[in-house]
């Protein structure tokens, strides 16, 4: 199973981008639960600091793909440092507002510039595009990558709660900082794999040229996941609790995240004969398929078994996902047309943490599990509906 994996390390550079994008990451999982712990361990006001998150989330789905198209016409490492600096001005800010009680209003200013932070996924896999032949050894590095995403979900939420509780309530942001910072400077200083640009002079065939039907399939399905991703989290810590249980909280969800790791690994070695577009319209299917078997959970080793098996059908999803964008897209858009698609990840995930609460408030966690169910299905209804414009797509370069 490694050996393809082993294979891509030996290409010249993989080792440094690949290690810089991860560190780069990992604020993507610790921002808002910083943020949260902040704000509630100083004002104990939960429901502003659940605001002050949400803006931060909505600024990172705004400024991503404006961020990824300005590297698609300029250069990653020329137009990371701004970026950069924005996003350490937002943290220090927002840090400083909240510990000295400064107006409101500051802090969700500050959020707004905290949101700045480039996604690294989008463009450590734009590296890998740029470093590869057309072919399955890019479907390999996706799937690696995905599993990336996975360690960087199960690393920075306990990392994070750890520093903001263990040792002081700004802890968690500082090192979210310090690691978004330490390794988007890396990035932006490994300049031999950094993908061409299209260049300042030349005209950007503009947004509805990039946002074609195709891109739009993907990154809709891609909401309805995030959806699935958000409200799942907060409704299994609500029924642990609820039981009485809730250490299983965290035991369940890292077992959600293994799943999904062990699917990714062998989706990536696999040597597949089937074409990308349809791989990816069954994995949606099943997705949504894995995620309506909430619905019968009635305990907490029932709940264990189920997200093990709906977890072995993410990584699928978000590997055919990202590497049918290259297919659907103008040609010098990659970096901004996998942002799209993380940004309808981030959004998904907004809506379907924001949109838990109040269920579980008003009928019980046990049938709050009902928005993931739904929010699974629509992932699949979804990517049938607009497989016309999927089907056929990607097959020249990424099938095998």
């Amino acid at each position: 199973m490694f050996g393809p994996y082993a294979a891509l390390f030996r290409v010249e550079g993989s080792r440094q981008f690949s290690s810089a994008g991860f560190v780069a990451r990992l604020p993507i999982s610790m921002m808002g639960i910083g943020t949260v712990l902040l704000i509630s361990q100083t004002t104990g006001r939960y429901a502003l600091a659940g605001a002050v998150a949400g803006v931060i989330a909505l600024s990172a789905a705004v400024f991503g793909p404006l961020s990824a198209r300005l590297m698609d016409r300029f250069g990653q490492a020329r137009i990371l440092r701004p970026f950069l600096l924005a996003f350490v001005v937002g943290v220090i800010g927002l840090i400083l507002a909240v510990r000295t009680g400064a107006p409101v209003w500051t802090w969700f200013l500050a959020a707004v510039f905290s949101g700045g932070l480039p996604q690294f996924g989008s463009l450590v896999r734009a590296r890998w595009v740029a470093v590869l032949p057309a072919g399955s050894a890019r479907q390999t590095a996706f799937a690696f990558e995905s599993v990336v995403d996975e360690l960087v979900f199960v690393a920075g939420p306990p990392l994070v709660t750890f520093l903001a509780i263990g040792v002081s309530p700004a802890a968690g942001l500082v090192a979210a900082m310090a690691f978004g910072l330490t390794g988007g400077l890396v990035l932006a200083a490994l300049r031999r794999t950094e993908p061409m640009v299209t260049g300042g002079g030349s005209e950007h065939p503009g947004f509805r040229a990039v946002m074609r039907p195709g891109l739009l399939v993907v990154s809709l399905t891609m909401l309805g996941a995030g959806a699935v991703f958000g409200s799942v989290e907060v409704t299994v810590i609500a029924y642990a609790e609820e039981l009485a249980h809730p250490a299983w909280a965290g035991a369940i969800l890292a077992v959600y995240a293994g799943g999904s790791l062990i699917a990714g690994l062998a989706y990536g070695a696999r040597r597949w004969r089937r074409e990308l577009a349809p791989r990816f319209l069954l994995a949606a299917v099943l997705f949504g398929v894995a995620a309506t078997m909430l619905l019968a959970v009635d305990s907490l080793p029932m709940l264990a078994m189920v997200m093990f098996v709906s977890g072995l059908t993410i990584s699928p999803v978000l590997i055919g996902g990202t590497a049918l964008i290259e297919s659907l897209i103008p040609s010098g858009t990659l970096t901004e047309g996998l942002a799209w698609v993380s940004t309808g990840l981030i959004l998904g995930v907004t809506v379907g943490a924001a949109l838990s609460g109040p269920i579980i408030d008003s009928f019980g966690a046990q049938r709050a599990f009902v928005l993931p169910a739904m929010a699974g299905l629509s992932t699949g209804v979804i990517a049938l509906a607009g497989s016309r414009w999927l089907v056929g797509r990607g097959s020249a370069m990424l099938a095998r």
